[in-house]
């Protein structure tokens, strides 16, 4: 019984210090802005404080609430569409050699081309709509899902094949029982990585043509020097792509509690 209590404390005490140490990190790094930009007395135009920047969101938040959500269905279009036509593309590369030959010099082509070159061309082919928005930001989360579906699907050794096989399994049940469930942990790696790029990319897009969205209120508070709305959009850009970040982290942990990347976020009890 004392064992049990002290693994819950210790588990307890884990989950104090994992949340209160970045908690920490954060106030003490706004803490030192706050007093730099107090004893330098810098000009707000120039650096607002972190007071300032909550103020004026506080009182700007009707318009950064409107615009947040035209951004947020650009990247969450953008990150969806590149999630179905990635995943089952990893799937078709991995099955055939040849498709695999075929198909990875056009998208490594497409991956090395600066999206921000071929965004005025969606401007020119889609208008300046929230279609081009959208293919940004799928372009961008497109490639880091492909590549490491592909690379969790092969990650499966070839004795665990050749077994499955020896049991009579069909290629289907060897994709559903071992492809798939070895290749989860890399497709979650690249569904992370892609959850950031989704925003970069719909501000992106933005940033080339719109007239609504985070990314069009950055250009004009930009043109404004309207510096302390600018960081108030910025942070709120920040807290859009962390909520996406830690809602695919947790399905994460939903769906393969099991891997070795969940079982170590919690330190082993010492005896």
């Amino acid at each position: 019984m004392t064992t049990l209590t002290q693994l819950r404390k210790h588990k307890w005490m884990n989950l104090v210090f994992q949340t209160v140490t970045p908690l920490a990190g954060t106030l003490l790094f706004l803490l030192i802005w706050q007093l730099g930009v107090i004893l330098f007395n810098v000009p707000a135009y120039f650096l607002p404080s972190p007071t300032r920047i909550l103020e004026e969101g506080i009182r700007e938040w009707s318009k950064l609430n409107t615009h947040s959500w035209i951004t947020i269905y650009e990247m969450l279009a953008g990150y969806f569409l590149a999630v179905m036509v990635g995943v089952p593309l990893a799937i078709a590369m991995t099955s055939s050699r040849r498709f695999d030959e075929f198909v990875t010099p056009t998208m490594l082509f497409f991956q090395v081309v600066p999206k921000i070159a071929v965004a005025p061309l969606f401007i020119v082919w889609f208008g300046v709509g929230i279609t081009p928005k959208i293919l940004v930001a799928f372009l961008i989360s497109f490639f880091p899902i492909v590549i490491d579906t592909a690379v969790g699907l092969r990650s499966i050794t070839p004795d665990m094949i050749d077994l499955a096989r020896s049991m009579g399994a069909s290629k289907l049940q060897i994709f559903r029982d071992f492809r798939l469930p070895t290749s989860l942990p890399y497709l979650f790696s690249g569904l992370k990585v892609a959850a950031t790029l989704a925003v970069a990319g719909a501000v992106v897009g933005e940033f080339v043509g719109a007239d609504k969205g985070l990314g069009y209120l950055l250009l004009v508070t930009n043109s404004n020097m309207q510096t302390a709305l600018m960081f108030a959009t910025i942070v709120m850009l920040t807290i859009i792509g962390l909520i996406f970040f830690y809602i695919i982290e947790f399905l994460e942990s939903l769906m393969i509690p099991w891997h070795v990347t969940q079982r170590t976020k919690e330190d082993a009890p010492t005896m």
